[in-house]
């Protein structure tokens, strides 16, 4: 409960290691077995308070099974974070050498964040993740050159080593080990602020705007509803053109038609690109034959649609089934969406710059975000519908998650949200501009050019396959040591 304190609305961001002192003094004291099972109650518990926003409109659709888009996805989030986990520090604790196992438990628990998140595909849960609590903290250098988990991992450090001098009952031998590894964070902390890339920042040119437009949740798939929003947003897009910015981007699925299908509304938004001179980037749907995408459609300023990109990370039991012949008999999943996987990643030259276009759920995969880069994206666009969650914890948690973005790339991202929280967040991870929750606005403002961050090389994956080497080695020396 006080690691779940740490995330928004909260904000409690020194529990994140509090907290976890006392996740690993228990597993410390505990068989793997044990620790298993503990380590499962307490991640359920965690992750329970953390999802809670998941159901907050949906849930009422498949009534009365809504409970369980919480508890669902918290107990396989716990049982690969939490349980797993824990069961392997166990394990370590019994072989290898006490001043190291620390190590081993900060390693094995930020590993297991990534799996949970990104290792398992289609059926990742991409929130709650420690790293996430520090986007404004004095860890948030280290993004750069360690990602989220990297520093899931530092925080998790810091907490082993407290709860291994607490379990020796401060002796000599743990407090040794204990000091050596908080001087080596301190100085990682200051090494990573002095050689930060996005200290100092180019100076930004380029016109951006996001569109809020706030429509309620409850009312934006009524028939009505369609052109209530169109006016609305075709009226903020005027108002936006005061400031001849070169690129406007609205939310997801705002325009809750196959764009694709409706001659007059693609003439229209086209006509409305060329009225304004800009680039608009426009959430909808898009259909193919069978398929059915959540899209974003660009439109150029000459009127002329250029691209369509489609949604590639869909979220499971919602936009689509995963596994549907074998999971096709769970009640509730008849409800969810029949939506097609995207495939392109979509890097197109939008307003004079190269941009990675990003939906709602796919901003919380930071492997999404890396493969974006490293096609060549210079900037990042999020277009996302929060309107789901209300004024709970959730939209504040998915606007944090954008600025871990900002930091772990080092682009600059434009957010356009339905109902909020909309803004332009810098490479170094601040909004310059922000919007407030359930205000039909434009936010507007400039971007500038990349900065390249040590993250960009090796990403995600790389950071998780070094947790993995770093429990493995440590596991490995262990066993040798007591066969010797």
């Amino acid at each position: 409960m006080l690691v779940a304190l740490a995330f928004p609305k909260t904000n409690a961001v020194v529990l994140a290691p509090l907290g976890a002192v006392g996740l690993f003094w228990a597993w410390f004291g505990l068989s793997p077995k044990r620790a298993f099972l503990v380590g499962w109650a307490a991640g359920t518990v965690f992750f329970a308070i953390n999802f809670a926003w998941f159901g907050e409109t949906a849930g009422a659709l498949i009534a009365p099974f809504g409970f369980f888009m919480t508890l669902g996805p918290g107990i396989g989030a716990a049982l690969f974070e939490f349980a797993l986990p824990a069961a392997a520090i166990a394990l370590v604790r019994e072989r290898a050498h006490p001043a190291l196992v620390p190590a081993a438990a900060a390693a094995v628990f930020a590993f297991g964040e990534w799996f949970r998140s990104e290792g398992i595909g289609v059926l990742g849960t991409p929130f709650g993740s420690l790293g996430y609590t520090q986007v404004d903290s004095p860890f948030a250098p280290l993004a750069s050159f360690l990602g989220t988990y990297g520093i899931t991992f530092v925080l998790c450090l810091l907490a082993a080593y407290a709860a291994f001098a607490i379990r020796s009952g401060f002796s000599r031998r743990a407090l040794r080990p204990a000091g050596i590894a908080y001087a080596l964070i301190v100085g990682a902390v200051a090494l990573a602020w002095l050689t930060w890339p996005a200290r100092t920042l180019a100076p930004a040119t380029l016109k951006v705007a996001a569109i809020q437009g706030n429509i309620a949740q409850s009312l934006k798939f009524k028939p009505e509803s369609f052109y209530t929003a169109l006016e609305r947003y075709t009226s903020l897009t005027v108002e936006a053109a005061h400031g001849h910015p070169a690129l406007i981007v609205w939310p997801e699925t705002v325009v809750t038609a196959e764009i694709n299908r409706v001659p007059w509304l693609q003439k229209r938004l086209g006509d409305l690109a060329k009225n304004v001179n800009a680039e608009i980037i426009v959430g909808g749907f898009d259909r193919n034959g069978a398929d059915f995408y959540n899209a974003l459609y660009f439109y150029r300023a000459e009127g002329l649609l250029d691209e369509v990109y489609r949604k590639r990370q869909l979220v499971p039991f919602a936009e689509h089934t995963p596994f549907e012949s074998l999971l096709g008999w769970v009640p509730w999943t008849k409800n969810a969406s029949h939506i097609s996987m995207g495939t392109s990643s979509g890097v197109v030259e939008a307003g004079g710059v190269r941009v990675g276009p990003i939906i709602c759920w796919e901003s919380a995969f930071s492997g999404l975000t890396y493969g974006d880069v490293r096609d060549g994206a210079d900037a990042l666009i999020i277009a996302t519908d929060d309107a789901w969650f209300g004024v709970s914890a959730g939209p504040y948690q998915h606007a944090q998650i954008a600025q871990m973005r900002a930091l772990e790339t080092g682009r600059w991202i434009v957010r356009a949200a339905s109902t909020g929280i909309s803004g332009i967040i810098a490479p170094n991870g601040r909004y310059v501009r922000v919007s407030q929750l359930n205000e039909a606005v434009v936010v507007a403002g400039t971007i500038g050019p990349p900065v390249r961050t040590a993250y960009d090389s090796y990403g995600p994956g790389g950071i998780a396959f070094g947790l993995a080497l770093v429990y493995g080695g440590i596991f490995g020396w262990g066993r040798r040591r007591v066969r010797r």
